[in-house]
């Protein structure tokens, strides 16, 4: 009888070590990484990363998100262990207006803003008093207007920091151009296919999804030395999980960079 318990006793710590573990980014032994990302082409490039992690040992999950809210609500709370799907001004503008204790793991891609118009062929051809739509994301505003400012089109303030400026800021406007910027980021899309305003301004990520091609369709287009990188953002202290690490060293991969230039061409410029 002794024995019959001893061995039970065995039986059942074996058993029980034999659990998977799918805990946060901050548990080291896990491996699963769950990770928040915009359709488009945040998941998208995590899809292509997922075979060469599990060649690591690590299972990818993605969950996707429509909006911009959702994804550091989620990471905060412990839903996600990263997402993918934000900027640099953007996480830092949400850190101060919400206090999260979130780190910039890693850059991976710019996504190019486009201004884009169904009236007008080039920005020189805008008139007199055009009007620009812009989405609400004030995030958004500094990275806009300086794509205006280096395209001729007004001039901001001296010494502002542009990644924070504001239409207040604007000190030249020989347009004298009205700006609109009263709507969802998301919606932008619907509004130009609409024909609203005389040009407005589109985030890749969106026009993409909505099968736009912003080196084809957008009349004016941010640089590549944009200071708007994508990055993976986690929890303060999961920068250094190696599930982390090992996800950013994937995604800065050549493997990675090479499929990010094949599959957009140039609307999604990888960051090296």
């Amino acid at each position: 009888m002794k024995k019959l318990l001893v061995g039970s006793l065995l039986t059942a710590l074996a058993l029980a070590g034999c659990g998977s573990d799918n805990g946060g980014a901050g548990e080291e032994e896990s491996s699963t990484l769950k990770v928040g990302a915009s359709n488009v082409p945040h998941a998208i490039i995590l899809e292509e990363a997922k075979p060469l992690l599990e060649e690591q040992g690590i299972e990818l999950e993605i969950e996707t998100y429509q909006d911009y809210i959702l994804p550091n609500q989620d990471l905060e709370s412990g839903e996600i262990d990263a997402n993918y799907f934000q900027h640099i001004p953007y996480l830092e503008s949400q850190k101060k207006e919400f206090g999260y204790d979130f780190e910039n793991a890693g850059a991976i891609h710019i996504e190019p803003i486009g201004v884009y118009s169904q009236k007008y062929a080039s920005l020189e051809e805008l008139p007199e008093g055009a009007t620009i739509l812009m989405s609400n994301s004030v995030a958004d505003h500094g990275r806009i207007l300086s794509l205006l400012e280096a395209k001729g089109l007004i001039k901001l303030a001296e010494g502002v920091d542009k990644t924070v400026a504001e239409v207040k800021d604007i000190v030249e406007n020989p347009k004298n151009l009205e700006f609109d910027a009263n709507y969802e980021a998301a919606l932008m899309v619907q509004l130009y296919e609409s024909g609203e305003g005389d040009a407005l301004l589109i985030n890749s990520n969106y026009a993409i999804d909505a099968g736009l091609n912003p080196l084809e369709d957008a009349i004016a287009l941010e640089d590549s030395e944009s200071p708007y990188a994508n990055v993976i953002a986690v929890n303060a202290g999961d920068e250094d999980n190696e599930n982390v690490k090992a996800l950013v060293e994937t995604l800065k991969s050549k493997e990675i960079q090479d499929f990010i230039l094949e599959e957009w061409g140039g609307s999604v410029v990888p960051v090296e």
